[in-house]
């Protein structure tokens, strides 16, 4: 299946020296990433990468910049939210099961590679799906917690035998 927003960038096509790469979602490209990542809205979506081949495989780096408007976890209302994450990748042939592979504390995320091929579109994507806020909140999002009955953190109070014991023997 063809992603929303592929941008495949041939293997024979990238060497070893820096290759920039610009790719920009179009209306069509946005309304169907808004569908997939359950977003109200993609109001725009680009990338700036860098695109070369080395010893390991394919290293893509740049930044991910976007608009997009989320649904409120609680009241449904749109939440616009501002997309600018960096991106690293190493795009990797397929793997044997059996060979380990070791990461450093600043490894990369590694995308096998399949195909000819490596999308920056799908890459691009995925990383700002990524970026967004899992639990996105209005303004209105409280107070709506509130009316529901729902209480913060702050407003728990103990519920068990002892609750209130130590109000109780200083006789407050």
């Amino acid at each position: 299946m063809t992603p929303e927003w592929s941008r495949p960038e041939r293997l024979d096509a990238i060497g070893e020296r820096d290759k920039p790469v610009h790719i920009e979602a179009d209306e069509g490209e946005r309304i169907a990433l808004a569908r997939r990542f359950e977003l109200k809205a993609v109001d725009r979506l680009a990338a700036d990468l860098v695109v070369r081949r080395d010893a390991a495989g394919v290293l893509v780096t740049g930044r991910v910049r976007g608009d997009v408007v989320q649904a409120c976890g609680v009241t449904d209302e749109p939440v616009p939210a501002v997309v600018d994450e960096e991106v690293a990748l190493r795009f990797v042939e397929a793997l044997d099961g059996e060979e380990e592979v070791e990461l450093s504390a600043d490894a990369m995320d590694v995308v096998v590679i399949e195909g000819g091929a490596i999308d920056l579109g799908e890459a691009a994507a995925e990383t700002m799906a990524l970026a967004l806020d899992p639990f996105p909140r209005s303004p209105n999002a409280a107070r709506a917690l509130r009316e529901a009955g729902v209480i913060s953190e702050d407003e728990v109070q103990p519920m068990n035998a002892f609750a209130g014991l130590k109000d109780k023997l200083a006789g407050r």
